[in-house]
């Protein structure tokens, strides 16, 4: 790689992506690593930030095999999913593993909050308490750990517990910020109040800077690990959220984002956060903007479930080829991907998943095309939340892992009636590459990195399916509900036997 080059590196739930580009967008080269994550009861998820460093050294050696030259580095910025943290004692040390963005045990945390005071806190915070944010999880932590809960010295969002690892640097950004739960949303910094009813100090918070803005520069130490230059600048980053539906383009109003990953995601632009108790909001990468974001927590991670549970032989390829044998609506075959309790818009995380209308007449096929279509639905949930509050869209860029299926692409397209773009380049270590590349200088702002992406498919909805579509979806919601009493009870009971 003779060339001039930017760096993105996303930690994602699965895997850690590293990826190289041109300064005129084009990738040249990308590399993966896997995460463990490790579920110790049943709604917990956490992993070990180590494992992020060793996917991330891992990730660098395979890029330098595929011949990426590390004096033409230009600059490097990491990314990774909102509200998992690494806690800290007074040495740097980790107190234990990292609690995942997915992770449920603060349920009771949560539900306690809301009802004392979850007005108070989505006024606050601007979005609405639940399990997966980084305040009821130290409330958690105060209940069941309250030696760790003591011993905190330091708090960092993953992204920045790993660009630290690069640089030496102690900052987030606004992004990351409001994914904690803990930053004063009506202003520019950490909330003390916030900070108080998680029993913390705002001392203990890394320095709030922009996510374009170079935080330090590849250290020595760094630099003999990982094979990249010594004093190479890095960027602080943000949320892969927001580097990924910046750089599958959404960087207007109008324009919605769709991703297909561990959690799966619907989103859009808005010129401010409008707090709610049903929409997410963020800072967003493009100036004087914000994005709404609702989310199923079981997306990519329902479809690898699967997999492992029931055609470890044919793997994904196999599910995709069985699930195009079947018609649309399964024969009446439902798939509730709640595998892990559900945020939007539901904000439960005792509800659970099923299969619903199984019979003699169905098998692999129905059982491979439901999960998508299922999947779809929950999207068709969040979209519908949008809808309402005047924020939906008629075109949307779709992103992450799940794109890969021309079938899965074509049924969100049918599930939610949008117009569907598929872009080139539309993951979140690609974005971090843009941001690297803004931080650096060498893209002029948000603007001049937006002019980089490009739209390799558009897929319409088929109108044969609409009313298919329209009557699963009806099915969908009534079985959700009728079930939702016997789900309580399940995990309730669960619960209890320990």
């Amino acid at each position: 790689m003779s060339e001039d080059l930017l760096l993105g590196i996303d930690l994602g739930a699965g895997s850690l992506k590293s990826t190289a580009i041109a300064l005129d967008g084009r990738v040249v080269a990308t590399a993966s690593a896997p995460v463990e994550t490790l579920v110790p009861r049943p709604g917990h998820s956490e992993q070990d930030p180590e494992g992020w460093w060793q996917a991330v050294l891992a990730s660098l050696a395979e890029l330098r095999g595929k011949g990426m030259d590390a004096d033409r580095m230009l600059a490097v910025s990491v990314t990774a999913g909102a509200h998992t943290h690494v806690l800290e004692d007074a040495s740097g040390r980790a107190l234990r593993p990292a609690i995942m963005w997915n992770d449920q045990r603060s349920g009771p945390q949560s539900a306690r909050e809301r009802a004392a005071r979850g007005a108070e806190i989505l006024a606050l915070s601007g979005n609405r308490i639940s399990p997966t944010w980084t305040l009821p999880q130290l409330l958690w932590l105060r209940d069941e750990e309250p030696e760790n809960h003591a011993r905190i010295a330091r708090i960092r969002p993953a992204k920045d517990w790993l660009r630290r690892r690069l640089d030496g640097s102690d900052a987030t950004d606004i992004t990351d910020a409001w994914g904690m739960m803990l930053a004063d949303a009506q202003g520019d910094g950490w909330s003390a109040a916030l900070c108080e009813i998680a029993g913390i100090a705002p001392a203990v918070l890394p320095p709030i800077r922009g996510s374009a803005e170079v935080t330090g520069e590849i250290t020595a130490q760094a630099a003999a690990e990982t094979g990249l230059r010594a004093g190479t600048p890095v960027v602080c980053g943000t949320s892969d959220t927001n580097a990924e539906t910046f750089s599958a383009g959404m960087t207007r109003p109008g324009i919605g984002a769709i991703k297909l990953a561990t959690a799966g995601t619907v989103s859009t632009l808005t010129p401010a956060p409008v707090f709610s108790e049903d929409v997410i909001h963020y800072p967003h990468l493009v100036a004087g903007h914000a994005y709404a974001i609702l989310g199923t927590n079981s997306c990519a991670s329902a479809h690898r479930w699967l997999r492992d549970a029931l055609f470890a032989g044919i793997g994904f390829d196999g599910m995709d080829a069985e699930a195009c044998k079947a018609p649309a609506g399964s024969e009446g075959l439902l798939f509730h991907p709640y595998l892990n309790g559900e945020r939007s818009p539901y904000w439960d995380p005792e509800l659970r998943a099923s299969f619903v209308g199984l019979g003699f007449n169905h098998g692999a096929p129905h059982m491979c095309r439901a999960l998508y279509e299922g999947i779809a639905f929950t999207l068709r949930d969040c979209l519908a939340v949008l809808e309402a509050r005047g924020m939906g869209f008629d075109t949307a860029r779709l992103v992450g892992g799940g794109t890969r299926s021309a079938l899965w692409r074509q049924i969100i397209a049918d599930v939610t009636g949008l117009v569907i773009e598929v872009p080139e380049q539309g993951d979140a270590s690609f974005g971090a590459a843009l941001i690297a590349g803004i931080g650096a200088g060498v893209l002029s702002g948000t603007e001049a990195a937006a002019g980089l992406i490009r739209v390799a498919e558009t897929l319409e909805p088929e109108p044969g399916t609409a009313e298919v579509y329209a009557t699963g979806f009806a099915a969908f919601r009534a079985a959700k509900e009728a079930l939702t009493p016997v789900n309580h009870d399940i995990v309730r009971a669960t619960r209890e036997a320990g």
